[in-house]
């Protein structure tokens, strides 16, 4: 990669890739058809689970995994403060309330305690729990199963940021603690697509709903039609959905982006491993986030932590300082609960983890394209900018 400027992020596309999606093009299917059946399946076999239905983005990704659950006004979704605001909107979709829950301050996530305190503020109308599995890591999904299932409530990993990722030795998405698992096919992701998204899921039962759902709600099936027509062309509309269908199109570039999610995994892991390396050997006052027990990351992001009011230095100066030379980064994220819609809606929220995490974040560039010697010129560039 080029050193004119390195994002924080941005797509892997070789010419397999265009291959892929040129063959589409030329075929007789640019949506519902052969390759979202084949997407599905290949997904599968990637995470382990049994069932997997593509969709046209992470958020309705989201939204599907809930609606199909039945998550309704009245309901209660516990989600972490630090997250992209999709997976909160994604509850209120359906007309449910958030509880948010604070996080660990050094890793971004929601924690058994953390949650068992947020299910304390919710009461006894809990529906469904979000952990997010920030920048590729997660915490303690078998012990928040446990919590949920206690509560009432059903586990739904947000996994936008985790394919390829593994807790306990098995992959992330597999569902063995969760009724459902949502991942994203955002360009910035590991698999992109430019836009898409999968949910997974081990009960055929929300898998159907979910296809259902995903087309206007359309029921084609015949044999659960409340009217036996018996034209060839009847379907009937069931329920209430929504156009979130993926194109073939899409689909053709995830599989194949998926074909390399194994070599994705690896280059991701070696380069924030360079970072890491850079980093012990630098004297900053910098340090990455902190790794959670049990899991292998495939970072999507790599988060570092700066006490920006030590160093005497706002985070959007030493932003600008890098972009000056050559080096973009982001945060991710601000707390949901912070969001002027939420404060209107919820009020004030009282989460110090989230705030601290907050306070002290920023992303530095990650992405398969990146050069070898990529991680040690960023963390020179970063301590030019610390330094003065």
């Amino acid at each position: 990669m080029s050193r004119s400027f390195l994002p924080y992020g941005r797509q892997s596309i070789d010419e397999s890739d265009i291959a892929a999606v040129v063959e589409v093009l030329r075929g007789d299917w640019l949506t519902t058809g052969p390759t979202i059946d084949a997407l599905e399946t290949a997904f599968c076999d990637a995470v382990g689970a049994e069932h997997a239905v593509a969709c046209s983005n992470g958020t309705t990704a989201l939204h599907l995994a809930l609606a199909a659950e039945g998550v309704a006004p009245g309901d209660v979704c516990i989600v972490p403060a630090i997250t992209f605001m999709a997976t909160a909107n994604a509850a209120l979709y359906c007309g449910a309330d958030i509880v948010f829950a604070d996080v660990d301050p050094d890793t971004g996530l929601m924690t058994p305690e953390t949650l068992a305190d947020a299910l304390g503020r919710a009461g006894g109308k809990v529906r469904a729990v979000l952990p997010v599995h920030l920048a590729g890591q997660c915490e303690a999904l078998d012990e928040m199963a446990v919590q949920a299932e206690a509560a009432g409530a059903v586990l739904v990993e947000d996994a936008c940021h985790a394919v390829g990722s593994r807790w306990r030795g098995e992959p992330v998405g597999n569902c063995k603690h969760s009724r459902a698992a949502t991942f994203s096919f955002h360009p910035v992701k590991t698999i992109a697509a430019g836009e898409g998204g999968m949910v997974t899921t081990r009960d055929g039962e929300l898998a159907r709903r979910m296809r259902t759902l995903r087309s206007h709600g359309i029921e084609r099936d015949p044999s659960r039609h409340e009217r036996q027509a018996g034209e060839p062309w009847w379907h009937e509309m069931q329920s209430l959905g929504w156009n979130y269908r993926l194109s073939d199109i899409q689909a053709a570039l995830a599989l194949s982006q998926l074909r390399r999610l194994d070599s994705f995994a690896k280059r991701r892991s070696t380069l924030a491993r360079a970072y890491d390396a850079a980093l012990a050997d630098s004297n900053l006052s910098v340090s990455p986030l902190a790794r959670t027990p049990h899991c292998d990351p495939c970072l999507h992001l790599y988060p570092v932590r700066i006490d920006f009011d030590a160093i005497g230095l706002s985070r959007a100066d030493v932003m600008a300082g890098l972009a000056e030379r050559g080096v973009g980064s982001q945060v991710h994220y601000i707390p949901v609960s912070d969001q002027p819609y939420y404060t209107a809606r919820y009020g004030p929220q009282d989460l110090p983890g989230a705030q601290a995490y907050y306070a002290r974040t920023l992303s530095l560039p990650l992405f398969v394209d990146m050069l070898d010697e990529d991680p040690a010129f960023v963390i020179d560039r970063l301590a030019q900018v610390l330094n003065g």
